[in-house]
């Protein structure tokens, strides 16, 4: 179907044919809210995206991340909360992540969580089909209209006559646009056209549910890109008829800088807020990136020792309970990525790592945490039912022993461990595995027992370049990590991958470029996009 098939609004422009179903969606509040959404912040979204840069710039000069001095009376005035707890955001002690493909969206929903997540931003390949074809697909969900049948012959439905887990999509982040769409002539933010779509099509469906527009907010740098989403909020909702707070928001603190502004991002969108959630993997990955021209004492070891346990996670994680419950917000835990498996050794391990995880985040306050994968929610469910009992959750319990300092947040070079070839070896096949899926149109990738998203290869990519750029001695073998030491280990990796070394050959160039080149590339998925449909 082609774009002249639906009644645009003056000055939009779509780019591409249109997936099956696309009708539903782009309907004319949805692109008419687009079209209000893009003139009124387009250009705030540009300012933020260009402090980011400027930001970076200073630390490349020497600057250092810290508490803000010009907030600091909105982290000293005691008196300010945020809003109570939505309908069906009560209880959120586990939540399970998954993209919102056809399948999956049947089997998150299936699951049992209490929360779905359902992602279009590290979990998605934004392909236009994917982009629309997840819209579809949440609203026939809350139509109870959705099913897919494999090619096996097997059939997904949802559960008839069951409560299905409150719905909170996560848009992709400020940084990403959405390339099929202009409006006056600029390209449009992928982050309003996924906001737009999703809250124009389903906030009547959600409220009629009891619930309401409920919404995770990715890749924040600053609470100055949060007052831009409770801007767009409130501009969405007088547009549309709703009252203000009906749309409720839980933000991910996953960017090194938004550790240090937790209370200003909560403070911004306040009658809008439903609490934090530690993003673990994108955090780290930020880490790397912030600190890029930092030095060797910022060097992370292999992906696998910088746990949760290391010091500056561990005051990242301390800092967001004790925030959150401070303000009566949510404090939600980060990503489990372990997935079930067939073979009884491995599941073990991985089932005891998903207990020992969320046994320590109950314990230390969160109030729910994620997992990848459905088989995991009861897993997560019963380590957090052991501490919360019937309670909802634990806001009341303010951690008022938590003292986290600017130091303690950047403590990375207390992280103990090693680089190792292994490592090394782990990040090449990993990134050019999941960069492989997500060219093809798979954003959650299970490779190794864990389950891949784009945080995770960012994070595998990242590793690579600063070992490379800082020559780095790998400690299992004292070889210094060199251009032509990558350059054979993915030759290597490659060739061990299943089929043909040619079926890999755009996965290993792109992750090869963005690991080896000269200058640092902020994100991975922004040259990946360029290749998509």
């Amino acid at each position: 179907m082609t774009a002249a098939a639906i009644e645009l609004p003056e000055g939009l422009e779509i780019t591409a044919e249109l997936p099956e179903g696309a009708e539903k969606v782009l309907t004319p509040d949805a692109l008419g809210l687009i079209v209000s959404l893009h003139r009124a912040f387009a250009d705030t979204r540009a300012e933020r995206l260009a402090a980011r840069k400027e930001r970076q710039e200073r630390l490349d000069a020497g600057e250092e991340l810290g508490f803000l001095t010009e907030t600091a009376h909105i982290r000293a005035d005691d008196s300010w909360q945020v809003a109570p707890p939505a309908p069906g955001l009560e209880d959120r002690r586990v939540e399970v992540t998954g993209p919102t493909y056809t399948k999956m969206t049947i089997n998150a929903l299936n699951s049992g969580a209490k929360v779905w997540l359902a992602d279009q931003e590290d979990a998605n390949t934004p392909a236009w089909d994917s982009v629309i074809g997840g819209q579809v697909n949440l609203l026939d969900a809350l139509n109870r209209e959705i099913d897919f049948v494999s090619e096996q012959g097997k059939e997904y439905r949802l559960r008839p006559d069951e409560e299905l887990p409150t719905i909170v999509v996560r848009p992709r982040g400020w940084h990403l646009d959405e390339k099929h769409m202009t409006i006056d002539g600029r390209t449009a933010s992928g982050s309003l056209v996924d906001f737009a779509l999703y809250f124009a099509n389903c906030a009547a469906l959600q409220i009629a549910k009891g619930r309401g527009p409920y919404f995770y907010l990715p890749k924040m740098e600053s609470h100055l890109e949060a007052r831009l989403w409770n801007d767009v909020f409130i501009h969405a909702q007088e547009k549309l008829g709703y009252d203000r707070g009906t749309i409720r928001a839980t933000c991910l603190i996953e960017t090194y800088p938004a550790a240090f502004e937790m209370e200003e991002i909560l403070y911004e969108l306040r009658e809008h807020s439903a609490g934090l959630n530690a993003g673990r993997w994108d955090y780290i990955f930020s880490v790397i990136k912030t600190h890029r021209t930092k030095g060797e004492d910022w060097i992370t070891p292999d992906r696998g020792r910088v746990t949760m346990t290391v010091p500056f996670m561990r005051a990242y994680t301390e800092l967001l309970v004790r925030t959150c419950h401070k303000r009566g917000a949510h404090a939600i835990g980060g990503m489990s990525a372990f997935v079930p498996s067939k073979d009884e050794e491995a599941n073990r391990k991985a089932f005891d790592q998903v207990e020992r995880d969320k046994s320590r985040e109950a314990g230390d306050g969160f109030d729910g945490s994620w997992v990848a994968h459905p088989g995991m929610v009861e897993a997560c469910r019963a380590e957090f039912t052991k501490v919360l009992g019937e309670r909802p959750n634990q806001i009341e319990r303010k951690r008022e022993d938590v003292a986290v300092t600017a130091a303690d947040l950047l403590s990375v070079r207390d992280t103990p461990g090693d680089v190792t070839e292994a490592g090394l070896r782990l990040n090449v096949t990993v990134g050019i595995q999941y960069v492989a899926a997500w060219l093809g149109g798979n954003g959650a990738a299970a490779i190794g027992g864990l389950m891949e998203d784009a945080a995770t290869a960012e994070i595998s990519r990242s590793q690579v370049w600063q070992w490379l750029h800082y020559g780095v001695v790998l400690a299992d073998t004292g070889e210094a990590v060199t251009k032509e030491l990558v350059d054979r280990i993915i030759a290597e990796e490659v060739a061990k991958l299943p089929g043909e070394p040619a079926q890999w050959e755009t996965a290993r160039s792109l992750f090869q470029q963005m690991a080896t080149q000269e200058e640092y590339a902020d994100f991975l998925t922004v040259p990946a996009y360029e290749l998509l449909g």
